[in-house]
């Protein structure tokens, strides 16, 4: 973050099925590519560190505290990097969709997603709390999927004066002309930033198709295709503008 000005990675890329340690991999190498670029905010996908598994979401539930964690803790702290990364969460009853949030000065703390999918409450409790971020001139709130096809939800983060809007998602091709017009709409009735990073490969049976993007009052910013990929917005004096960088990760 340079002169008040603020830049914005999504991460586009896969996940492997329950396998936390390979996923952290490739975290750690999107981490560095997003340093590199100048990003001070980056957003992983829904359930990223795992995949969208839910049959396999109560074993693989993680503590924020969980010691396979550090290494992404110290690779934001080391970059001065805020890091949202994908994870399900222990919960009272049943797991959460949650979120790692990491800040730039290494501090953790989490989001869980408040609106459900149809049929997810049979694996999944809901969230309670909303989660805004303090960066710069900027107040960021957070969300995963389904929150977004909740318009109560955005709604009471621009009440709270989000400016931005961001958001780990698993979209698939039947989902995307839906949920992006209602991430469109989002952004035109608060004037926020909203971005949305997505899966680009199958992950729980479904096939999600890449096309992260960001989206303001004035319509679509920067949408990337279905490779891997890092998608970048920056605020600059006239506006926000967009960027995207091709990445290779290792398989």
């Amino acid at each position: 973050m340079k002169n008040g000005s603020l830049t914005i990675g999504l991460a586009q890329i896969g996940s492997l099925a329950g396998d936390v340690g390979a996923n952290l991999s490739r975290h750690l190498l999107v981490v560095n590519r997003a340093a590199a670029a100048g990003v001070g905010v980056l957003i992983f996908p829904e359930l990223s560190l795992t995949g969208y598994e839910p049959a396999l979401a109560a074993k693989l539930a993680l503590s924020p505290t969980d010691p396979r964690l550090a290494p992404l803790v110290e690779s934001a702290k080391r970059h001065g990097l805020h890091v949202v990364a994908g994870l399900p969460l222990t919960g009272v009853e049943r797991p959460r969709v949650g979120a790692l949030v990491i800040s730039s000065n290494g501090e953790v703390s989490t989001y869980a997603k408040r609106y459900l999918h149809v049929g997810e409450e049979a694996t999944f409790e809901p969230g309670e709390e909303n989660c805004l971020l303090d960066i710069g001139e900027e107040r960021v709130a957070i969300a995963i999927c389904a929150d977004t096809n909740a318009p109560e939800h955005a709604e009471h983060c621009a009440a709270l004066g989000a400016t931005v809007y961001l958001a780990g998602v698993l979209i698939t091709a039947g989902g995307y002309a839906a949920d992006t017009a209602q991430l469109a709409r989002t952004a035109a009735r608060h004037d926020l930033l909203v971005g949305m990073a997505n899966h680009n490969a199958a992950s729980g049976g479904m096939m999600a198709i890449g096309k992260s993007g960001f989206w303001t009052a004035a319509g679509a910013l920067t949408v990337a295709a279905d490779s891997d990929a890092l998608v970048i917005a920056t605020r600059r004096p006239e506006g926000w503008r967009g960027q995207l960088h091709r990445l290779k990760l290792a398989d």
